[in-house]
């Protein structure tokens, strides 16, 4: 079932019109519900996010949120950083890409579907799997209160701030992304409040 929201995006869009709407002929064919979210075209199962369909300079791409799960036959699923855990891609550069893979995609939306009526769960990283800087260490011993404020954020703003921190390559620059984000730990705030 379409949206009016997603109708006004697929109008709106400037970059992919043919391909979203190729990709979006595929996935309404399933049952999943058609919705908007975080400004993209969204489809759902029981209110689960299943699918997205998305637009990025160089592709567009389904993202299935449970991807990390699903059975690749044709390895073309793509994982976007190495920090994402569950999520992978399909990447698109041209309309016939899609309908040379209109099989394949339809057979990978239901098993999306299928993973999603399983219950099927990403197993995530703790949050202690993640890198510790030794930059934020060291802060932590010069200020006791910092690793008190750290400890008490909630899991998803710890690794928040520990994917932010690691993905620096320098220690300068570490130390400098460090020493930006005390007040907000402090103040119990995760990277993006």
């Amino acid at each position: 079932m379409s949206s009016e929201k997603v109708d006004a995006f697929m109008h709106r869009a400037t970059n992919w019109q043919a391909e979203f709407a190729a990709l979006r002929e595929i996935i309404l064919s399933s049952d999943l519900s058609e919705e908007l979210k975080w400004g993209q075209p969204c489809y759902t199962l029981d209110g689960q996010n299943v699918v997205l369909m998305h637009g990025f300079k160089d592709y567009c791409a389904l993202l299935f949120f449970k991807g990390a799960l699903m059975k690749d036959p044709k390895n073309i699923l793509v994982q976007q950083t190495e920090n994402v855990q569950a999520a992978r891609q399909v990447r698109f550069t041209s309309l016939d890409q899609i309908t040379k893979l209109e099989k394949t995609l339809k057979s990978y939306v239901k098993n999306a579907i299928e993973l999603e009526q399983s219950g099927a769960k990403v197993a995530f990283k703790k949050t202690a799997e993640f890198s510790f800087p030794e930059e934020l260490e060291r802060k932590m011993d010069e200020i006791p209160a910092l690793r008190t404020a750290f400890e008490e954020l909630t899991p998803g703003r710890q690794r928040g701030y520990l994917l932010h921190f690691s993905s620096a390559k320098q220690a300068k620059t570490r130390e400098s992304r460090i020493d930006k984000c005390v007040q907000r730990i402090l103040a119990g705030k995760g990277l993006d409040d």
